[in-house]
């Protein structure tokens, strides 16, 4: 009987979340006994245009090529999975989204005519359907390995959907709101992490992206009653998750009533 062709491609990010596959180590030689791998350019020189049975994809849209690459992949594809901040909200490239493009473009590079780049990095949900998606920056390895199973199981993967904030109680860890005055995002981001962010002192940054209730305008208001600059606390919105609807909604709610105000009352 043939194995599943198994493909893991990217677009623009770090590979982070390639490498985590990678970093499953014991676990991946099992998986690759179920699998063909046939296109995973960070682990093997074979390369396959595909079909896919399952394909996984890291990355954000941020060039022209990718808007049409991804087009066709998911042509190829009977599954496609996105894996990370990047493919499923972003990633850090969507920052731009909150700036003026072309002068970021003319800081960065010499020549800024011969890089092509769209004015806004985008998840890959934005140009083409997605059939599952992995949180994280990167992604947590045990999340990957419980999808990865359960995919070639036949079962619905069982992934997690509590805030971080119960992983934090869980480690003994100090709320950094409540002793600090910390801006957090832990009661509204879906856990994955192990809480790492709050058990050195600092709030959470959303790696993983909003929980599916979360009550972002609810946190929202109540960090800024409990002393949080509004602009610091919609600075940690506008992160790398930040094309996560309802931290968009939150970002842009944020940088519209700073602009009404000339920023005046941003640090206030």
């Amino acid at each position: 009987m043939a194995r599943p062709r198994l493909g893991v491609v990217k677009f623009a990010s770090c590979d982070g979340c390639q490498l985590t596959l990678l970093d499953l180590e014991d676990q991946l030689l099992g998986i690759a006994e179920q699998v063909e791998i046939v296109e995973f350019a960070e682990a093997t020189s074979a390369r396959s245009a595909g079909p896919y049975e399952l394909l996984l994809v890291e990355g954000s849209v941020s060039t022209p090529e990718q808007a049409e690459a991804i087009v066709e992949l998911r042509r190829q594809a009977a599954k496609l999975v996105t894996i990370g901040a990047c493919a499923t909200t972003g990633g850090i490239q969507a920052l731009r989204v909150f700036a003026d493009h072309d002068a970021w473009r003319a800081s960065i590079y010499p020549h800024p005519e011969w890089i092509e780049s769209l004015a806004t990095a985008t998840p890959i949900a934005d140009h083409v359907p997605v059939d599952a998606e992995l949180r994280g920056c990167p992604i947590d390895p045990g999340q990957l390995l419980e999808f990865l199973t359960a995919t070639l199981l036949g079962r619905r993967p069982r992934l997690p959907d509590e805030a971080v904030c119960l992983a934090c109680k869980r480690a003994g860890s100090v709320c950094v709101v409540v002793a600090h005055g910390e801006p957090c995002l832990g009661p509204v981001t879906r856990t994955g992490c192990g809480a790492i962010c709050p058990a050195f002192g600092r709030g959470c940054y959303a790696c993983f992206g909003p929980r599916e209730t979360a009550n972002v305008p609810g946190l929202r208001r109540s960090l800024v009653v409990l002393g949080n600059a509004p602009a610091d606390v919609d600075e940690r919105f506008a992160g790398f998750t930040a094309l996560a609807p309802p931290f968009a909604r939150a970002a842009a709610a944020g940088l519209a009533a700073a602009a009404a105000t000339g920023g005046d009352d941003a640090r206030r």
